[in-house]
């Protein structure tokens, strides 16, 4: 039972997050199998005055090895992340 929370920057309009809610489902639904009743998305806006705090060291810098896509941003180790 996937659920998606997207972090982002306050600013995006309703239509843009159904849009990505619509493009996360269909992508979970056809690449892991699961109905579209079993794919959960959520967003939390979260800004930009406390990205680092708040979003950057919890879940991106301490979880390296885990991430399949590494930010282009941010002092981040020198670590590959973890190969699927």
């Amino acid at each position: 039972m996937p659920h998606v929370i997207v972090k982002l920057w306050p600013g995006k309009s309703d239509q843009q997050k159904r849009a990505l809610s619509d493009a996360i489902v269909e992508s979970v639904t056809g690449i892991l199998g699961y109905g579209p009743d079993s794919v959960s998305v959520g967003f939390v806006e979260v800004s930009s005055a406390v990205w680092t705090a708040q979003v950057y060291q919890p879940d991106i810098a301490t979880k390296w090895s885990s991430l399949t896509k590494l930010p282009g941003y941010g002092p981040g180790p020198n670590a590959a992340p973890t190969k699927f």
